[in-house]
Parts: C-alpha cells; sequence; structure tokens
C-alpha cells in the first residue's frame, strides 16, 4: 500500500485536484521496473467501494510495478475518465468496465446459485474494454438502477438499525452512508458502505475496540478488516434482494453489444478459503460448470473472468478447457477493494496464464478503437 500521507493527497478534492496532486507525485515518484507480465483488469476505486480513487488506484498500480491496471467498480463507470487520464500522467496503459448484478431468471439458473454469495439468480457479470466515447451512455443505463439500489440500501440500514439496538446503533442513511460513498458524482452505494458505516458507529460506541495507541494507518486497516468480517456475518442476517435494480441476461447481453464492450461472466468457483477475506466457504457454480458454459453462450457471452490466485489449479484447468471449448476469450483480474490488498498478481508469472497478458491488450485495443498500444 502506498504512503497514507500520499494516499489521502491522491483522494482529497476534486478529479482536477486529484490529477494535479498526481502529476506532483509522479514527478518525486521513483517506480520499479515493469514486469510484463503483471497485468490487473478487476480494481475498485471509490466509485464503488475501495480506499483508492482512480487518481490512487493507477499510482498504487504503478508503484507496485504493473504493466497495465483496469478499473471495474460496481454499477458505475463514473471513474472512468479519471482513471484514463491518471493512467495517461503516470505512464501506463489502462483498460475500463463496469461490474454488475444480472438476473438469470430467465434461464434454468433462476433459482441455483451461480458466482453470487447472497442471492440465488443473480449473477456477477463483467463489461470490459468499454469504448471511451460509449462512457456516458453507460454511465446514464446504470443511472436509475443505482437509484433503485439505493431503496433496498435504504431498508437494509433499517434492518441493521432493528439487530443492532441493544448496542446504541442507529444509522441514517443520507448522513452516515452517503458521505461514505461517491454517489453525488455517480459513484454506488454497496453493501460494504453499509458496513463501514455500521463498523464506525460499533467503534465509536466501543462495541468493537482498537489497541492502544495505534496509527491513523491502523485504524483504516482495522476498519477495512471489521469491513469484511460484518460483510460475512451481518449481511446474510439483513440482506434483502435484489430485484428490479438487475438487468436480465438478454437485456445486458443486448446493451453490451449496443455499447461495443466485451461481457464476461465472473467465474468464482466453489470456495474453501477467501482472497479478500469477506466470503465464507461456500458452494458456487462448480456442480453444474458444463451447464453454465451452454447457457451463457446460448444468450451470446463471449468471454469469462477469473482471479487466478482464486482458484485450485483443477478448477483452473477445468474452466480453462471449457473456454477452449466454447472460444470463450479469457480475461484476468484481482478484486482489489482493501487496503491490505496486493495490486500485483504474482501468479500471472506462470507460463500457463501468457493468454492472460495477451488478452489484456486485446481488451486495450478494443475499447481504443483497435489503436495499436505499445507493450512494455
Amino acid at each position: 500500500m502506498i504512503d497514507l500521507a500520499l494516499l489521502k493527497s491522491l483522494n482529497e478534492g476534486t478529479k482536477v485536484e486529484r490529477l494535479g496532486a498526481l502529476k506532483r507525485a509522479v514527478a518525486a515518484a521513483s517506480f520499479p521496473t515493469v514486469d510484463p507480465r503483471m497485468v490487473n483488469n478487476h480494481i475498485h476505486t471509490t466509485y464503488s467501494f475501495s480506499p483508492y480513487s482512480p487518481a490512487a488506484a493507477v499510482y498504487a498500480a504503478r508503484a507496485e510495478g504493473l504493466a497495465t491496471c483496469g478499473i471495474v467498480d460496481h454499477d458505475s463507470i463514473g471513474g472512468a475518465r479519471e482513471f484514463i487520464q491518471a493512467g495517461a500522467i503516470v505512464g501506463i496503459p489502462t483498460t475500463i468496465g463496469i461490474e454488475t448484478r444480472v438476473s438469470f431468471f430467465e434461464t434454468p439458473f433462476g433459482n441455483r446459485r451461480t458466482n453470487n454469495p447472497d442471492q440465488t439468480g443473480n449473477t456477477y457479470m463483467v463489461l470490459h474494454a468499454v469504448p471511451h466515447e460509449k462512457i456516458e451512455a453507460v454511465q446514464a443505463y446504470f443511472a436509475p438502477l443505482r437509484g433503485k439500489r439505493n431503496a433496498r440500501n435504504r431498508k437494509m440500514v433499517e434492518r441493521i438499525n432493528a439487530l443492532y439496538t441493544a448496542d446504541g446503533v442507529s444509522i441514517d442513511f443520507e448522513r452516515d452512508v452517503l458521505p461514505l460513498s461517491q454517489y453525488a458524482l455517480g459513484g454506488t452505494v454497496t453493501e460494504r458502505h453499509l458496513m463501514l458505516a455500521l463498523a464506525r458507529q460499533l467503534l465509536a460506541l466501543g462495541k468493537a475496540k482498537l489497541p492502544e495507541g495505534v496509527s491513523e494507518l491502523d485504524i483504516m486497516l482495522a476498519e477495512y478488516d471489521l469491513v469484511g468480517t460484518l460483510k460475512k456475518d451481518c449481511i446474510p442476517r439483513v440482506f434483502v434482494p435484489a430485484t428490479d435494480e438487475c438487468p436480465s441476461l438478454s437485456e445486458f447481453v443486448r446493451f453490451s453489444g449496443e455499447i461495443g464492450g466485451i461481457l464476461a461472466y465472473a467465474y468464482l468457483g466453489d470456495v474453501t478459503s477467501s482472497v479478500t477475506g469477506d466470503k465464507k466457504a461456500q458452494k458456487f457454480e462448480d456442480d453444474y460448470l458444463d451447464e453454465l458454459f451452454e447457457v451463457i453462450y446460448s444468450a451470446g457471452v463471449r468471454a469469462v473472468t477469473y482471479m487466478p490466485t482464486r482458484n485450485t489449479q483443477p478448477q483452473i484447468e477445468r474452466l480453462r478447457r471449457l473456454c477452449e471449448r466454447y472460444n470463450m476469450l479469457q480475461i484476468s483480474g484481482e478484486d482489489i477493494n482493501s487496503p491490505r490488498q496486493k495490486f500485483v498478481i504474482e501468479k500471472m508469472q506462470e507460463e500457463q496464464f501468457s493468454n492472460l497478458v495477451e488478452n489484456t491488450w486485446h481488451l486495450i485495443q478494443h475499447e481504443n478503437g483497435n489503436l495499436k498500444e505499445e507493450k512494455p
């Protein structure tokens, strides 16, 4: 993680101010040599949930030695322009996209779990490589869905307050949750924002404790750790199912084609231990992965994104065989939304993942109208 004072300067103020701070930081920086195998197409920013603004995320990515970096916030592409401009300042190629939940109720998976820990029939997908001239169209498409999501968020806040009444918790959505997000600027409010508001109240009330004499950095890390714990333990008890905020599979395939992006199914696989620390051991799509591939391919999906460090070698080999059978583009990315996580994916050094590096350059070229980008 980058220095806390630097992180603050890259997170605060307007987009123009953050990019100005980034220029000053780059002028004073001594970056490591880039490893061309280090690519990451799944970085979250403050436009969904993350300790990093788009400018800070790009700086942190380059500071760790990434060759390229990609933004995929939940239900928002509001940080994409800042991310692109930050990449130009830092000198690192970028790719942009958006992650969302898609309803599978029109498919045989309407009542089965795919890759969503919280809800059956509801599937995470990523629209990668959005052409830059389509950013505003994508943002406009999701604006009403973000509003509907907030209606559900408010219901969950009510449930949180009822669950923690004995602890003195009283969260107000407008006062305690919205200021933690970039919603006013087109960002999304996620369940993690609700958990951060809860974590801060529990700490303030003395219901959760920090060691004596901790630093400001330790406090931030402790908050994020508590968010991860609460997401595992609290969200299942207060969760309100998402309905009309999620487009159907056929609708989102249609929209993705209209935009010209690359729509990918986000493979999770049965979880035994969680990389990000916020998922319990749980069964997901592995028992019926062959059938799932048939369904998404028939629907028009032509790409799969996955995280090499999250899965076992047998899971990876099976997934890659299916991708080859259906001629699915394979996309890599490590889900970055916590200050303890590394941006680099060291497993990408393995020769078996060389195609994922090449495919990242395909994403970059696709969204830039197939203009050739020079590889490091």
